[in-house]
């Protein structure tokens, strides 16, 4: 049998024999409403009540789930009602895809019970709903999500929210022009994460004056003090420093946090931080300020206290959240790109060809924002910026913080392409693994793939990549091979709805395809191949034209080998590595990347039902500085390595022919 909201809670308070007033046994909600002036002191009181309520839901919901952090959420209460109900927040909770909302971000995403309980005061979320948080199948889940319509981006990893709120403010001041505010919960823990100063500096030198930080200063961590528990002016004089303007308050005291809200408004040439001081477990005397009590729940009896102290709690009173004003982003209307050009006979990195490919199909995907971490001369994503320099995001440095951007560019409808070296998107992962959790559309172009860069070293060699992006759940991960697949590649990219990672070469390669060729995500193209083939060879990027040279040589000595050009590593293209695999001996993989995690490995996954044996070619031996040929001689992946392993398969005695047929 269903029960009502207010059934629920009734039933509560006589299960946890609590003395409650009237309004919980059922009496109409009575709604909180402001003026749009900042609210007088009769105002303050009706925010004490509301906040009291809101404590209430936190403690209830938690000892309810038999899990939670409630102490964390009793902090920030006071902080959160006055900003959601004090006549600063814009937001109509009837349209969360409004494109002029306010944004809020709790990068403390444990204080989700805090979260989840302002939107039930709010009106937005019942009451019935709010006692299943935590459990399976319910909306509210232990960290936000979007299974809630009101979370902007999942969280809590700590360190991420600012980042995520940058891109978002980044979306409102240069892309969108919509006055839209960001505001960004932060706890005082999460401050020790070294993506939190890359944030403060980033949103300084763009000057958000539409993003707020407010910093939960409550003192406790999970297992004790923070680096600098209650020292306020130790967070201002360092964020201060940054270009903040920053607001030092007493976080439980509402005239003093509406002030601060107030002041920050007012702010339109710098980033803002509200810095409050708080109590952890506020309104509760034996969690206030109490070590120990970090993500544990309250037993029944202990909440029956806990709600006593907080007094009396009237649970149909709600808030209203002002509306934002009525505006949307111009929408411009895609136009058909320009045709791909290049010279067969004239090498082209596909770098410089993913940069070019971004500046020719801007047109026809508008909502392209491109963002790097300062070598936007070594990834060509300079060619963009010079061609749409108000679309691009220098993030400098920094590459965990530009990748939470990207998420909250990707949040507000952009299509952020985020490009390094892909050996420094390992340092992001966090960011990066973060994202498909908040169905994130991010494209990201990892430069200098490989021990073919040369001289510069192991340092530089992004070697983990292709393995790391094929960990995300939903993710795509392709490898061009010269400059017109290069291009169909970033065009797909763009096309594709979610994650996309596409790795580029820093050498020159030939250009082998034809501007009609198209390359669909998840194909592949043989390119080699006849009746005789005794293996095939499947390669991507540089060691496809390796692959290619190894069957010139081979041909010549009578020696004839399919070739495959895996441009799409996920997903994969079964049908065709497997229709290859049957008609050959026997395959060999050939890639400049770890063999842990890569084409070898997905190839290997892939033909495990065929029964055809896989050879992987890749880097096994630490890499070292020298010419790329040196290197790929010196890993056993050039053309070298790949006729010394045919030979190799051929003289072990395989006498195998190829089927009329392939079997079912």
């Amino acid at each position: 049998m269903n029960r009502s909201g207010s059934q629920r809670w009734a039933l509560l308070a006589d299960l946890y024999s609590l003395e409650q007033p009237d309004p919980l046994r059922g009496a109409p909600c009575r709604t909180l409403r402001f003026p749009a002036e900042i609210p007088g002191m009769a105002d303050v009181e009706l925010l004490k009540e509301l906040a009291r309520l809101i404590r209430c839901f936190s403690l209830v919901t938690t000892t309810e789930a038999g899990s939670g952090h409630p102490t964390s959420s009793l902090s920030a209460a006071d902080l959160m009602t006055c900003l959601l109900f004090g006549g600063f927040f814009k937001y109509d909770s009837g349209r969360p895809d409004h494109p002029n909302n306010d944004r809020l971000i709790f990068s403390k995403g444990h204080a989700s019970p805090l979260f989840y309980a302002l939107w039930a005061a709010a009106g937005a979320l019942t009451e019935e709903e709010l006692m299943t948080m935590r459990k399976f199948g319910s909306r509210l889940e232990g960290h936000p999500t979007l299974a809630f319509p009101f979370t902007e981006a999942s969280t809590g990893s700590l360190g991420q929210g600012l980042s995520i709120g940058i891109g978002m403010a980044l979306s409102a001041k240069f892309v969108d022009k919509l006055p839209y505010r960001t505001y960004v919960l932060l706890g005082d823990s999460e401050m020790a994460e070294g993506s939190q100063w890359e944030a403060v500096q980033i949103a300084a030198h763009y000057e958000l004056g539409n993003l707020t930080g407010i910093l939960d200063v409550n003192r406790l961590g999970q297992r004790g003090p923070t680096m600098y528990g209650h020292d306020l002016m130790a967070y201002e004089k360092r964020i201060s420093s940054f270009g903040w303007e920053t607001f030092v308050i007493d976080g439980h005291s509402m005239p003093e946090i509406l002030g601060a809200y107030e002041k920050a408004g007012s702010v339109s040439d710098k980033p803002t931080m509200v810095l409050a001081r708080t109590v952890k477990g506020k309104g509760v005397s034996f969690l206030e300020d109490k070590d120990g009590w970090h993500g544990k729940a309250l037993k029944k009896e202990e909440l029956g206290r806990a709600i006593e102290e907080l007094g009396q709690v009237d649970t149909s009173l709600r808030g209203d959240i002002a509306k934002p004003a009525s505006l949307a982003p111009d929408a411009p209307t895609p136009q058909k790109a320009k045709e791909i050009s290049y010279e067969r006979d004239k090498p082209v990195a596909t770098r410089f060809a993913y940069g070019n490919a971004l500046a020719r199909i801007f047109p026809e995907f508008p909502d392209i924002v491109v963002l790097d971490g300062e070598v936007s001369n070594s990834t060509y994503s300079e060619i963009f910026k010079k061609a749409y320099p108000e679309r691009f995001f220098e993030m400098f440095i920094a590459e965990q913080n530009m990748v939470g951007a990207a998420l909250g560019l990707s949040r507000r409808g952009k299509i952020p392409f985020v490009s390094t070296f892909a050996a420094f998107f390992t340092r992001a992962f966090d960011q990066i693994r973060m994202s498909q959790y908040s169905d994130g559309n991010i494209k990201f172009a990892g430069s200098h793939a490989g021990v073919s860069i040369g001289e510069d070293g192991a340092s530089q060699m992004g070697l983990e990549d292709i393995a790391m992006f094929r960990t995300l759940l939903g993710s795509v991960v392709l490898y061009p091979s010269d400059a017109i697949s290069s291009e169909k590649l970033v065009r797909e990219a763009a096309k594709h709805r979610g994650i996309v990672y596409i790795r580029t070469t820093r050498k020159e390669t030939p250009v082998i395809y034809s501007g009609d060729e198209e390359f669909p995500i998840g194909g592949s193209k043989v390119l080699r191949k006849s009746e005789d083939d005794r293996v095939t060879v499947i390669a991507a990027g540089i060691t496809l034209h390796e692959a290619l040279a190894a069957y010139e040589e081979l041909a010549g000595e009578g020696i004839s080998i399919g070739v495959i050009d895996l441009y799409s590593i996920k997903p994969l293209d079964s049908g065709t590595l497997t229709e290859a695999a049957l008609h050959t001996a026997a395959v060999i993989t050939v890639e400049d990347h770890f063999a842990e995690g890569g084409i070898g490995e997905a190839v290997r996954s892939s033909l495990f039902e065929s029964g055809k044996p896989v050879h992987s070619l890749a880097v096994r031996k630490m890499p070292k500085s020298g010419k790329p040929a040196e290197l790929l001689d010196y890993e056993e992946i050039s053309k070298k390595a790949i006729v010394k392993k045919v030979k190799e398969i051929i003289s072990a005695g395989s006498a195998f022919h190829p089927p009329t047929s392939c079997p079912r």
